[in-house]
């Protein structure tokens, strides 16, 4: 299987390195993962819960940086087991480019092999869910990068909620009084 795609980054070149290699970011970003636990500069224990189909396990897994050159480039090689639901492993190339001072285009090819009755499920439905995957990682992982909106001043904060009762009055009204 093999998975490729590219995340424009509206942050610099340096955060979104460090970002990519900080254990709690990449726990919060990744689709069901319970742990990411940094061994070294470049290795990483991983642990997460997966469904493809029919067969959901929790997975645990090794992740090791290869031939990192901060903060353009680094290989990855992963390996994980889902115990008797199969195993997974693979490699991926990363490439960030700095478009401007504020701007990172992030460049991914992964291949990826997996056993077990992960391989009896279809190479379809594996692509599938892994492009899914990947797809809410960088949802998550740009989610999680900006910095939050600020609220203008006097805005809504500052009046409670107008909520619709299922009689259609707003819960914030009283009741007209009977004539």
């Amino acid at each position: 299987m093999e998975i490729t795609g590219e995340q424009v980054i509206a942050l610099p070149q340096q955060a979104v390195w460090e970002a990519l290699n900080d254990p709690e970011v990449l726990k919060q970003c990744i689709p069901g993962c319970e742990t990411v636990d940094k061994l070294s500069d470049n290795d990483f224990t991983i642990a997460m819960v997966a469904a493809v189909g029919p067969v959901k396990a929790r997975f645990t897994g090794k992740l090791k940086i290869l031939e990192p050159n901060p903060p353009d480039s680094y290989f990855l090689s992963f390996e994980g087991s889902g115990g008797v639901a199969g195993f997974g492993k693979g490699q991926a190339e990363v490439i960030l480019t700095m478009e401007s001072d504020t701007v990172t285009v992030l460049t991914y090819k992964a291949n990826a092999t997996v056993g077990g009755k992960l391989a009896q499920v279809g190479s379809r439905l594996i692509d599938g869910v892994a492009r899914k995957i990947a797809d809410a990682f960088f949802e998550r992982f740009n989610q999680a990068l900006m910095p939050a909106a600020e609220p203008e001043a006097g805005a809504a904060e500052d009046k409670p909620a107008k909520r619709w009762s299922l009689f259609g009055r707003r819960k914030d009204e009283s009741p007209e009084p009977e004539k």
